[in-house]
């Protein structure tokens, strides 16, 4: 079943002779339960691409469906909330909250919804992710590892139908990308989570299904390798 279809998505920055068209007719769909890795390099519409996703950032033109909804025809109020429940983000850089400790980091989406957090799940995600001995720690007590694990349980604490991870191991050394990238891969795996990955290390984007690549803002390639 199809859980993403991207329509013909353009995006443009100035006008003129200035204009930059950083995406260009891009059209791509994924199915649920899929990992997907985007890659290309600096300037191929990557980062851009993944912000429209996330509705951090609108297109020019061209559509982004998620499950049933069409993204963009949606008010302001109503895509805030839709970015809330149905995509989780983890950033390079991690953006967590400097006084809030590892479980209020993960559960604040829950919270910022109105809703009473699953405790049984909660428990669980921490378990996996090994922060059970670190759940009161703030960031600036936690590894640049650990601080990610905490990013991924932020993601997945909602159940989102996407979870979409911009060079998630970019700030890390080998051996905690190689962690994070086994727990990436293990929520996709165990939970059945679609993840949308970019990454710019093509050893990396092999730890997924499919591996599209973007070259000044089109698809140029998209192959499945598992």
């Amino acid at each position: 079943m199809k859980i993403l279809e991207v329509k013909d998505l353009c995006k443009n920055y100035g006008k003129g002779s200035t204009l930059v068209k950083a995406l260009d007719e891009v059209s791509f769909s994924v199915e649920e339960g899929e990992f997907v890795a985007i890659v290309g390099s600096s300037g191929s519409g990557k980062s851009t691409l993944l912000h429209i996703l996330g509705a951090v950032d609108k297109p020019t033109s061209g559509k982004v469906i998620i499950g049933d909804v069409d993204v963009f025809k949606q008010k302001d109020d109503a895509l805030a909330v839709f970015r809330r429940r149905k995509v989780g983000l983890i950033y390079q850089f991690y953006n967590l909250i400097p006084i809030l400790n590892v479980e209020e980091n993960m559960t604040l989406p829950i919270l910022l919804d109105g809703k009473s957090v699953d405790k049984n799940y909660l428990k669980e995600l921490i378990d996996i992710l090994g922060l059970e001995r670190r759940i009161n720690h703030l960031p600036n007590e936690l590894s640049g590892g650990q601080q990610q694990r905490v990013s991924i349980g932020r993601a997945l604490i909602s159940r989102p139908d996407i979870i979409l991870a911009d060079e998630p191991t970019g700030n890390l050394d080998s051996k905690a990308s190689r962690e994070i990238m086994d727990l990436l891969r293990l929520s996709n795996e165990k939970y059945g989570q679609t993840i949308i990955m970019i990454t710019h290390d093509m050893n990396l984007a092999k730890t997924a299904d499919r591996i599209i690549t973007l070259e000044d803002g089109h698809i140029v390639k998209d192959e499945k390798i598992k």
